[in-house]
Parts: C-alpha cells; sequence; structure tokens
C-alpha cells in the first residue's frame, strides 16, 4: 500500500513539474511575442499602387528622423515615446503633432517603423506603450505631457509643438480610444482632425468598455475598414451579433451620426482583411494629414475636387466624402 501512495505521489509531483514548467515557457514566449515588432523597418517598400498620389505618401518623407522617450509615472503608459524630423532641433519653427493610439495588445515598442515614416513627413508623432488603450484615457495623457514639453525650456520640444495643428490616429480598439480621446477629455478640443483604420463598432466597442458616440466627433475624419470577413463577416444584424470590427453598415452609421458642416470621408480597401488596416491606408492616411495640419495642396487632391484620387481608386471602395469648405 505505501509504494502505491508512494508511487501516486511521484507521479503528482512530476505532473505538477511538468505544468511548472511548461507555465514558465509560455510565460517567457509570451514575454517575447509581445516585444516582437509587427513591421519591418522597410515595410513601406512593399507598397504597391497605381495611383500617383497614394503611392507618393505610402513612403518615406524629406526628413531625417530621430526619437526620443521619456519614463512615465503611470505602469500603464511605461513611457512616453515621440519620433520627430531631426532638423527640429536646430530650427526654432513649429511642427504638427500626431497622437497615435494603439491597437489590442499592441505597444508602440512594436510598430516603431510606422512612427518614423510617419514623421519623416515632417511630424512629431507621439505615442506611448499602453496596450489596451480603448479607454483614450492613455492617449488624452500623452497628449497633455507632450504639450508640457513645448513649454519646458529645457526641452528639445521648446516653443517648437503647434498648438492648432494636432492630429490623432487610430487602428482597431486604438480607432475606439482615439475617438474617445477626441469626443471625452478634456483636452478632446485640441485635436484639428482624426483618421482610423478599422476602428471597433459601436456595438463591439461598447461591450469592450470602450463606447464613444460618434455624433460628438466635430473635427474632420477620415475612417477606413477592410472589406474581409475579419472586419465584415456579413451577419444580418450588426447590433445584435458580432459583425466583425468594423462592418460597412457601421461605418456608414459613424459617417451618419457625423454632422454634415464637418469633412468626412469613409471608404474600405478592397480585399484587405483587418490586421492589413494598420499599413494598408497609409498613403492616404499620411496624405489626409499633410492636408488637415500642413496645408498641403498636392496632398489635398488625394480627396477633394472632381477628380479626387481617391474617389477614382479601384483598389478603395464604398466610399463617400462631404467635403466642407
Amino acid at each position: 500500500m505505501k509504494k502505491i501512495i508512494k508511487g501516486i505521489l511521484i507521479t503528482v509531483v512530476v505532473i505538477v513539474g511538468i505544468v511548472v514548467v511548461l507555465l514558465i515557457v509560455l510565460t517567457i514566449k509570451n514575454h517575447f511575442d509581445l516585444l516582437k515588432p509587427h513591421l519591418t523597418d522597410d515595410y513601406y517598400t512593399e507598397f504597391k499602387s497605381d495611383y500617383k498620389l497614394e503611392k507618393k505618401y505610402a513612403d518615406l518623407g524629406n526628413y531625417e528622423v530621430t526619437n526620443v522617450d521619456y519614463d512615465a509615472d503611470d505602469k500603464k503608459i511605461g513611457k512616453y515615446r515621440v519620433w520627430y524630423p531631426k532638423e527640429l532641433e536646430s530650427k526654432q519653427q513649429e511642427y504638427p503633432l500626431i497622437v497615435i493610439t494603439n491597437a489590442s495588445n499592441v505597444a508602440a515598442m512594436n510598430y516603431e517603423p510606422y512612427f518614423q515614416r510617419l514623421a519623416s513627413w515632417g511630424f512629431i508623432v507621439a505615442g506611448n506603450e499602453d496596450r489596451q488603450a480603448g479607454s483614450g484615457e492613455s492617449t488624452s495623457l500623452t497628449l497633455d505631457f507632450v504639450l508640457e514639453l513645448n513649454d519646458k525650456s529645457d526641452s528639445v520640444f521648446y516653443k517648437k509643438i503647434s498648438q492648432t495643428n494636432i492630429g490623432i490616429i487610430g487602428f482597431s480598439q486604438g480607432g475606439a480610444g482615439a475617438i474617445r480621446a477626441a469626443t471625452e477629455f478634456e483636452n478632446s478640443n485640441r485635436y484639428k482632425t482624426i483618421f482610423t483604420g478599422s476602428a471597433a463598432y459601436p456595438f463591439l466597442a461598447k461591450n469592450m468598455g470602450w463606447e464613444y458616440d460618434a455624433s460628438k466627433i466635430s473635427i474632420p475624419y477620415f475612417m477606413t475598414a477592410g472589406t474581409g470577413s475579419s472586419d465584415d463577416s456579413g451577419v444580418e444584424n450588426i447590433y445584435q451579433k458580432f459583425g466583425g470590427v468594423c462592418p460597412l453598415e457601421a461605418l456608414k452609421d459613424i459617417y451618419n451620426a457625423m454632422s454634415q458642416d464637418v469633412t468626412k470621408i469613409r471608404a474600405r480597401a478592397t480585399g484587405a482583411e483587418h490586421e492589413d488596416m494598420l499599413k494598408r491606408p497609409d498613403g492616404y492616411m499620411t496624405a489626409w494629414m499633410c492636408w488637415q495640419l500642413q496645408g498641403d495642396t498636392e496632398a489635398a487632391k488625394a480627396f477633394i475636387g472632381d477628380n479626387a484620387e481617391i474617389m477614382q481608386n479601384i483598389n478603395w471602395q464604398d466610399k463617400e466624402a462631404n467635403i466642407c469648405k
């Protein structure tokens, strides 16, 4: 009997040991997975388009870029991370600011080339390490922190951040967070424009605790999504059953909820799945920010006029635009 009990105990100890080892291995793997880059340094070179403006603005801009990190008091945020044109260090002029809201389980460290490429077009681009940014709070805190740098005489950004040209970008959960950051906080009125790639639609956002009210969006808004099933699963009623991350019906509802007195554009990337929408819109997203924050008249041609390029681009569908002068 004692031998049987001893054998059972040994077996239990072995099993527990195996489970502990597996947990340790999975924990280590998960840690390294969190550190993995989601984009290669030159990811933008893979982009192909037969449309002049989309191709141009998906590429690198003309500015050499550098970056700086700041430790945050908030553990969720971890670090404030800022990319900017290197010439800023020696020039006394203001640069437009763009704040990025992270997607689910993604931190700025995972897609640094995205920030760097955008900054090469002459923007200061700020982000953080918050991997659950749907509430918009960490984005709001990031905006406050970066704007404070503009007032510090010992900061490289002293008097160099435009106070009237500030944009916000978000993808997936970060899209919901970007909308909330632009509508629900004391500093929401600082933003001049917004872009989202496959923002979590209202039904999904509400169930996840990121509820937003699209009718509160009062700044120019360029909203995009993919046509793939991960963004639009094709269910009959998207407000009773999960319809994908950003179904067409919801995109239309968000668009229609906004005032007709606000410039707004909606479009879906043909054949794109949800995970494609971080980089697929790069060309028009960058052109949008160059138009809205820099007054770039060439970039504006992608969106305005009888021959607006995006409206002619067969790689984008379900398009609608309301351009206010």
